[in-house]
């Protein structure tokens, strides 16, 4: 069975480098430190992010994944000047596009844009889709504590809708008055989880597209797609409170929130373990990611869930492993595997 990888990530060193050289790395530390793991033989973290040759496809083949959709993972341009930010994401482009010349069977290019200047970016936006071949963008989450809900970003929907090309809404590190009025006060290690990848990530990320919902963003772009990955963030088990909370009548809005997340948005899986370094070893959370999956599906639809490994920050063998082992009819899960993907991206 094919398998289409959607959340799959690398790193431009020259990013990481500007970070720094801002005074910038706060939030990457604590990203790096709420997740598992050593760095690399180069010093890389995750090992395997700088790698966008024949390591990668090593890994992909090892775990039976055919394709990967390649994004700049947390940290990206997103937070830098805006003068640097365009220069360093066109890098990251140019990078992309030279791997997909090196392996036009294995890899796809989603965009990396420099959102503090939205003009520049939905040029980019146009320039990686017509002239690289990209097939959509990813966001690593809020504008340094801005949300994409500010008219001020509105250009890179238009150019997305315009394209036909789909966003991927990626988390990052929540605004820092949040962090320190939710997320502080354990052990840092717990702390920094906390506020990441256990809970501030995904509860952030599902508030932030109900602000793209209500504040008008797709009845501005009644085409634009948006993925959102984690078994669907907070999304899942919030929307049932959203739709009945904000009804058009009283929203403004021209459909319920159910319609925009049916008709708008897609969801990625995630296995439960994806963060173990054994690729034998059992899930102990299969029922509790099965169950989120299910949470997902049943809001959006099998035919709006793609799958999602998070590599190389994820094992690629749980999450093929959780993709086999999903008791579903072969129908559905070649369409998690690989069919919702190729309509959408136009494979």
């Amino acid at each position: 069975m094919k398998v289409i990888g959607f959340e799959e990530h690398y790193r431009l060193p020259a990013m990481v480098e500007e970070h720094r050289k801002e005074g910038l790395t706060s939030d990457a530390d604590l990203l790096r430190h709420a997740v598992y793991g050593a760095a690399g033989p180069d010093g890389e973290w995750p090992p395997g992010i700088n790698d966008l040759g024949a390591g990668r496809i090593a890994a992909m083949d090892a775990a039976g994944i055919d394709v990967q959709i390649l994004s700049h993972s947390v940290p990206g341009p997103e937070t830098l000047e805006p003068s640097v930010a365009v220069e360093l994401a066109g890098s990251a482009n140019d990078a992309v596009a030279a791997a997909v010349a090196n392996y036009p069977e294995r890899f796809r290019g989603f965009a990396t844009l420099p959102m503090r200047d939205p003009a520049a970016a939905a040029a980019e936006l146009e320039r990686t889709v017509r002239e690289l071949g990209f097939v959509g963008a990813l966001i690593n989450g809020h504008v340094n504590g801005r949300y994409l809900d500010d008219p001020f970003f509105w250009p890179v929907f238009e150019s997305a809708q315009s394209l036909d090309v789909p966003v991927y809404l990626h988390p990052t590190v929540p605004p820092r008055p949040v962090i320190d009025a939710y997320y502080t006060g354990f052990d840092p290690l717990v702390s920094a989880r906390l506020a990441t990848v256990g809970v501030g990530w995904h509860v952030d990320l599902g508030v932030h597209c109900l602000r793209l919902i209500l504040g008008g963003v797709f009845d501005r772009f009644p085409s634009l797609q948006v993925i959102v990955g984690h078994q669907f963030e907070a999304l899942a088990w919030i929307g049932w409170r959203a739709d009945y909370t904000f009804p058009a009548t009283e929203s403004g809005l021209k459909r319920t929130v159910k319609e925009y997340l049916r008709e708008n948005f897609y969801g990625g899986i995630l296995a439960g373990d994806f963060f173990s370094q054994d690729p034998g070893a059992t899930d102990p959370t299969w029922s509790l990611s099965f169950n989120a999956y299910l949470a997902m599906v049943n809001v959006i639809g099998i035919d709006r869930v793609v799958f999602t490994a998070d590599y190389p920050y994820g094992n690629l063998e749980a999450c093929r492993r959780f993709l086999d082992q999903m008791p579903l009819n072969p129908d559905d899960k070649a369409k998690i595997a690989h069919r919702n993907a190729e309509r959408l991206l136009k494979l």
